[in-house]
């Protein structure tokens, strides 16, 4: 019986014994099966040396989500090749050699960019989790500068290891002198920059944020038609997220180009507004809740003395009363509580003093004919 399977063993199929063609299957299955625990097993070796390095609070799990799939990955590619190298090629194809050019050098070629191409991925991801490690560590500081340069750091070090893996993907793969490339750009690589005009001119504006510093991450700022908050500065953009909880992306040259409000900045916010009254409100009452309304704002904690409400039109309906004031907060939420409150104190004392609201016909709402 032992000698039946060591014949069969020793069976050659397409220039391989049937014990090469099951050792190859073994470690292929192998690898497919064991790429996830294998890749798991690595993620917390990796995890323990970068925990016992920067002593972070980033979680084990936040680790293995952006580790597991390329490493599970690069561990299949390193089974592959450990398989296809129990194999040997059938003289009878008469394939050239490895250093020739064929099937053998387009398949070990193709090999090594995908081996390449997994090896940047799982840095790329190894500088999210940095980028993770030092963004709780900013979020623990009163400054917001580090905020938005820890994201644009990351970005620009991903750039970075993405050019260096082409580049090692031309030497070792294509065998295409690298230096010599580098160095003999000349009008290719000017035509390039013509190319790239405008990733050019969004990494030089993204430059220029950092060091005017005409916003930050976490401000309020309004930028053409959009308003919202500046949740990230990136390499090439800055992401909003507006008033109405979108998520806006603006390319880093149209937030330094266009006008820009920082609304953070400002130490109060504008109120301003029409109050119209019927034509039967008499001089008195018109004077009298004129000047409750002007106390009221002038007293009011939130608000300054700035504040001015005037009868300052005798409309084609109604008499109209002018309100101006500024509520000293930034956050939009306290801003609308403060002004409702405002307001239904307006409309008690318009009621106490017997005036009453005009109602305009309906044509006045219509737009004007031009």
């Amino acid at each position: 019986m032992q000698k039946q399977v060591s014949d069969i063993l020793e069976l050659v199929f397409l220039g391989n014994t049937v014990q090469q063609i099951l050792i190859f299957m073994g470690i292929m299955l192998v690898g497919y099966l064991f790429k996830t625990v294998l890749s798991r097993l690595l993620s917390e070796i990796l995890f323990g040396v970068v925990v016992k390095r920067f002593n972070t609070d980033v979680s084990k799990d936040e680790f293995k989500r952006l580790l597991v799939t390329p490493l599970g990955n690069l561990t299949f590619l390193v089974f592959l090749y450990i398989a296809f190298d129990q194999l040997t090629y059938p003289p009878e194809l008469g394939l050239p050699a490895q250093d020739e050019i064929g099937l053998k050098r387009i398949l070990q070629r193709i090999y090594s960019i995908f081996l390449i191409a997994s090896l940047t991925w799982v840095v790329m991801r190894l500088l999210d989790f940095f980028g993770l490690i030092f963004s709780k560590r900013a979020a623990k500081t009163h400054s917001k500068l580090d905020d938005q340069l820890v994201p644009f750091f990351v970005d620009f070090s991903k750039v970075i290891v993405v050019i260096i893996g082409f580049f090692i993907i031309l030497g070792t793969v294509f065998d295409v002198n690298v230096a010599g490339l580098v160095a003999g750009l000349g009008v290719g690589g000017l035509a390039i920059a013509f190319a790239a005009k405008e990733s050019l001119e969004n990494l030089l504006a993204s430059f220029t944020i950092f060091l005017d510093h005409p916003f930050v991450v976490g401000d309020l700022v309004q930028v053409g038609d959009i308003t919202g908050t500046v949740e990230k500065i990136g390499f090439r953009s800055t992401r909003i997220r507006t008033i109405e909880k979108s998520y806006v992306t603006l390319p880093n040259k149209h937030m330094i180009d266009k006008p820009l409000d920082n609304l953070t900045l400002r130490t109060f916010r504008r109120v301003t507004f029409e109050v119209m009254l019927t034509y039967s409100t008499t001089p008195e009452q018109m004077r009298l809740i004129c000047q409750e309304i002007q106390a009221y704002i002038d007293q009011h904690p939130r608000t300054n003395e700035d504040g001015q409400v005037r009868f300052y039109r005798l409309g084609p309906h109604s008499k109209d009363i002018r309100i101006f004031y500024f509520i000293n907060t930034i956050e939009w939420e306290e801003y609308m509580k403060i002004r409702e409150e405002i307001n239904f104190e307006i409309e008690a004392i318009i009621a106490r003093h017997g005036a009453t609201f005009a109602h305009p016909p309906a044509a006045y709402y219509l737009p004007q004919q031009q």
